[in-house]
């Protein structure tokens, strides 16, 4: 018999890792991970003021009299590194990782409702284990991220800016973001295993035992 647990944790628990995963995902494909210094350009209808952005793999720039938004990984890793700084692959590369890993573990707490193990391991504690070296990976990614703040491309933006400093930029909201993803991801690795003991109480048992398929605890 299929039983469809849902406790106050367990819901927790995976609402914030759907939000961690999303924190992180839409960190990584904005192009304002930096924010540079405002400039102006000579246009046909004058001198314009903009601010140019890059993130990981993109970025903000005035083309054309208008700002343009674009990928600069046009080989992707095989990218020249004078293009796509070489720690900035790396910190793609874990930050990908990273999010795929994340990705299994909001798929495992849908899961989790309907199946509580797996070869007889909690569906909970492996997904708890899964999202700290989820959190790992990020960690990774997001040091190697300003170690390539050296680059050309960064200089182009920030002036004189070397690894671990920005010059002239700040960091954008992007970076913040995917700190915060970094952080509740740890956290919930942490509240795995509190949903795991909601869902494996004496009073699902008590649920479970009254026939129920369908249990919802506070």
């Amino acid at each position: 018999m299929c039983y469809v647990i849902v406790t106050g944790r367990s819901l927790l628990w995976s609402l914030l890792s759907l939000v961690a995963l999303m924190a992180v995902f839409s960190a990584l494909i904005t192009p304002k991970w930096i924010v540079g210094p405002p400039k102006t350009k000579d246009t046909q209808n004058g001198t314009e003021l903009y601010t140019p952005t890059a993130g990981i793999f993109n970025r903000c720039t005035m083309l054309f009299n208008r700002i343009h938004c674009a990928n600069f990984n046009i080989d992707g890793l095989a990218t020249d590194s004078n293009v796509f700084p070489g720690c900035w692959k790396a910190s793609l590369f874990f930050l990908a990782l990273g999010l795929s890993v994340m990705a299994l573990t909001v798929f495992a707490a849908l899961l989790g409702c309907c199946v509580q193990s797996i070869g007889r391991k909690s569906i909970f504690n492996l997904a708890g284990v899964a999202q700290a070296i989820a959190g790992i990976l990020y960690l990774m990614g997001m040091i190697l991220y300003p170690a390539g703040w050296g680059a050309p491309r960064v200089r182009r933006i920030c002036g004189d800016a070397s690894p671990f400093y920005l010059g002239d930029c700040t960091l954008g909201w992007a970076f913040y973001s995917a700190a915060i993803g970094v952080a509740l991801t740890f956290v919930c690795a942490i509240l795995s295993a509190q949903a795991e003991k909601s869902t494996a109480s004496d009073k699902v048992q008590d649920k479970m035992n009254e026939g129920k398929t369908l249990i919802c605890l506070a």
